[in-house]
């Protein structure tokens, strides 16, 4: 049985750890994220789960104790934002490469400083590296669904990496939508029972999880660590079409709206691709032929697809929710761009830098970039690379 409720972004991740009930939850809150460790917190007191809830004293803490609880063969999850991903920054990496199957709802907030709580996407860009795998969520729908599938992506044997969902801050985490939600035990069904191969607790068969590890065996595991997420570009396509076995809901690593005759296309992440829908809905009646495309994965980085989706194009914007001070673009440009060069036939690209800080994108701003688009293709030259969209 399905049913719609009216729910946050934040409510939605809290229900969706409801209903996989994982055996640990170590957290911290911080705005635009606590409302879901709090609700979650809520459903342990009420005895809706038999989740062991970890209040501890900072985020570091907090991701410390999912490793611990990880390792020794529990299904585990957080929640974090901003100076909370980066307060727990050394333990992130500590539990990508130790290959721990932890589960983070991000809610994306502007990382420190000068100090603000709104959105952008600092925070889980400066961890792009970390070895995580990251999907990026358009609306709190997809937040509820890839929560739930996230536990799948972490646990699948050829992977065994941990996963954040990110959502945007206060766009999503706090805006109400009617989220259609599915039966537990069909959720429960779906996720399937948690087995570690090698805990830490199994005294017949002793293993060592952080060990020093020198010239001898690290650069392997490193080595290891990239495989894995070769494999998860193979493996999640499994998981994809199991879940709508069982839901009905497709997925893929990207999604497009009106891209497959497009001449000019916007690539932007999260909540920013609905605004964007608006403005092609507008100049497509315009007789104008745009599109859009939206990564949902930016770890593993979907290079075929995208590639596949943009490469007869004639220009392609986009937009970064966040400053790589690279002088050569945004994380999103550099990574689709470099993709982009050895094709044959590849559009005209162009960076635009926007919304830091909470700043809002409007359609007029995103008219502005189809029209920029327009005057490159007529120009046959991107005169500036890299662009800022809304600021003074």
């Amino acid at each position: 049985m399905r049913k719609v409720v009216a729910m946050t972004g934040d409510q939605a991740a809290a229900e969706a750890m409801r209903q996989i009930e994982p055996d640990v939850v170590a957290a911290y809150p911080i705005t635009p994220q606590t409302e879901i460790v709090m609700g979650f917190a809520q459903f342990v007191a009420d005895g809706r789960v038999q989740t062991e809830m970890i209040p501890v004293e900072s985020e570091h803490s907090a991701m410390s104790a999912c490793v611990g609880a990880a390792a020794s063969g529990a299904r585990t999850m957080t929640a974090t934002s901003a100076n909370g991903l980066a307060l727990m920054w050394e333990i992130v990496y500590i539990a990508a490469s130790t290959r721990l199957p932890i589960v983070m709802p991000v809610v994306n907030r502007a990382l420190s400083g000068p100090i603000n709580i709104h959105c952008d996407h600092s925070d889980t860009m400066g961890a792009r590296d970390s070895g995580w795998l990251q999907i990026y969520c358009e609306n709190n729908q997809e937040v509820y669904e890839n929560v739930i599938m996230a536990i799948r992506i972490a646990e699948h044997k050829d992977i065994r990496l941990p996963v954040m969902v990110c959502q945007d801050g206060f766009i999503t985490s706090h805006a109400v939508e009617g989220i259609k939600l599915y039966d537990d035990k069909q959720v429960k069904e779906f996720i399937g029972a948690y087995q570690l191969e090698h805990s830490l607790l199994d005294i017949d068969k002793p293993v060592t999880y952080g060990p020093l590890d020198l010239q001898d065996f690290y650069f392997e595991h490193k080595r290891q660590q990239a495989e894995a997420i070769k494999n998860s570009l193979k493996a999640i396509p499994e998981i994809f079409a199991e879940f709508k076995k069982y839901f009905g809901s497709a997925y893929d690593f990207i999604d497009t709206y009106k891209l497959d005759d497009a001449e000019l296309a916007i690539v932007a992440l999260s909540s920013t691709a609905g605004t964007t829908k608006v403005v092609i809905d507008e100049l497509r009646a315009q007789g104008k032929n745009v599109g859009l495309l939206r990564p949902r994965f930016f770890r593993p980085f979907p290079k075929e697809k995208i590639v596949r989706a943009l490469s007869g194009l004639k220009a392609v914007a986009i937009l970064d929710r966040s400053e790589a001070f690279s002088g050569q673009g945004g994380a999103l440009f550099a990574e689709i761009r470099s993709a982009l060069l050895d094709e044959p036939k590849r559009p005209l690209t162009v960076n635009y830098i926007y919304g830091l800080g909470g700043r809002d994108i409007d359609l007029q701003q995103i008219k502005s970039v189809y029209a920029d688009l327009e005057k490159i293709v007529k120009a046959k030259k991107v005169k500036d690379l890299i662009n800022y969209l809304g600021v003074r």
